[in-house]
């Protein structure tokens, strides 16, 4: 073996007088989250949990967690109302599906919140009606439709005061042209639906992968964007009524992304909506499209312009969704985003760009996401679940942990 020279000695005694010189700097004593997937989320590494969404399920004040399960029986898991989660087997049935989204509202105007999920590979969606206690009963004959899906998103689309059901398909595998559905809630039988899909959508092909309903013209009633693998991501405006025309231009010049998710929010505070698009470099095969997260930001009547180089930071990793979080309670939407490499499938940790209040975003995960957050993260829901007053986050996975994020409560003095 060859010996260090006692020059190249010296030169490392001075350059490291001391361990902490060389050394990375270490992380954070306290991170702005917790991660208490360990102790309050039922383990399961195997467990695709591509969504979450968070609703008072059985009426004790705290927020539970419906989980939509690929290959499997979705789940809820009740919180005890410390965020410590606990499975409730059957609670969805025991019918196993390729479950890919979900999305709750009190369809059937009781009082109590409803829970829808859509399917890709085994094409059938299900609706499962509240009771307020913890209990859900099956009424899928009220969806309209089956189709080959990996989208939806809920609201009221046509102003009659009643949630409504976007779904986004996909042809994967298949021929043909894939078209979105628009659900309309049936007025005369609240929680039943009304395929509007030919009559209030335009006749476009979009191969969606997320959908966010949201007032992106400021016109009082809640337009469409598409998050879409192929050809290009949508934007669709809605006249009040529900019926929506495609005003993809306004996304200004799109270069090839596959994109899997998309989010409103007002990233530079000036009173407009922007979007966020989450994006792969392909779909864990080789090195293809450009994965970097892209900011459009709103310069007003839902016409974007693209600032993702002055905005956010650059990145490689691919990304299968996120969240916006004001994680740092400034008042500021905040991006939370999953990380996966690619090729490879490799488990990454999830990231934090904090915004500056203008709509800059800065890498500040080290002091914001533990380091044991690693997985391959999916979909995020967002809300209080251990009664703080902060928002709290729940991480899916891909054969991977499902987390469970807390805010970090101050230190006692």
């Amino acid at each position: 073996m060859t010996r260090p020279t006692p020059s190249f000695l010296l030169f490392t005694a001075l350059s490291c007088a001391s361990i902490t010189a060389c050394a990375a700097p270490p992380p954070p004593a306290t991170t702005l989250f917790t991660d208490v997937t360990a102790t309050h989320v039922p383990a399961d590494a195997e467990l695709h949990a591509l969504d979450g969404a968070l609703l008072d399920a059985d009426g004790d004040g705290d927020l539970d967690v419906a989980v939509a399960v690929e290959n499997g029986a979705t789940r809820l898991y009740l919180n005890d109302g410390t965020g410590k989660l606990s499975h409730t087997p059957g609670a969805f049935g025991s019918i196993a599906g390729d479950n890919e989204h979900v999305r709750v509202a009190d369809f059937n105007g009781d009082g109590h919140l409803d829970v829808v999920f859509v399917a890709e590979d085994t094409e059938q969606h299900n609706l499962f009606l509240g009771d307020g206690k913890g209990g859900f009963t099956r009424a899928s004959e009220r969806l309209p439709a089956t189709s080959q899906a990996n989208a939806v998103a809920v609201g009221d689309v046509n102003g009659d005061g009643l949630p409504d059901i976007v779904v986004g398909n996909t042809t994967q595998g298949k021929e043909g042209v894939a078209r979105a559905f628009l659900w309309l809630n049936d007025r005369a039988r609240p929680g039943w639906f009304i395929d509007a899909s030919t009559t209030h959508l335009p006749a476009i092909d979009v191969e969606a992968q997320g959908i966010v309903l949201a007032d992106l013209d400021g016109d009082g009633d809640m337009d469409m964007a598409i998050a879409s693998q192929d050809p290009i991501n949508r934007l669709l405006l809605n006249d009040g009524g529900g019926h929506f025309t495609d005003a993809t231009d306004r996304l200004g010049p799109q270069i090839p992304t596959e994109t899997r998710e998309v989010h409103a929010l007002d990233a530079n505070g000036d009173g407009r909506l922007d979007l966020v698009f989450f994006n792969l470099t392909s779909n864990n095969r080789g090195w293809d499209k450009d994965p970097q997260t892209r900011l459009l930001i709103n310069q007003g009547d839902a016409r974007f312009k693209d600032e993702t180089r002055a905005r956010l930071p650059t990145h490689r990793f691919s990304s299968w969704g996120g969240t916006v979080v004001d994680f740092n309670h400034d008042g500021h939407p905040d991006l939370v985003v999953s990380a996966i490499d690619v090729p490879g499938f490799v488990p990454l940790q999830v990231r934090a760009w904090q915004n500056d209040g203008k709509g800059n975003f800065s890498d500040v995960t080290a002091s914001v996401i533990p380091a044991a957050t690693v997985g391959r993260s999916w979909s995020m829901a967002r809300g209080d679940l251990d009664g703080d007053g902060k928002p709290d986050l729940f991480i899916g996975g891909w054969q991977s942990q499902a987390r469970l994020l807390l805010t970090s409560r101050p230190a006692a003095r």
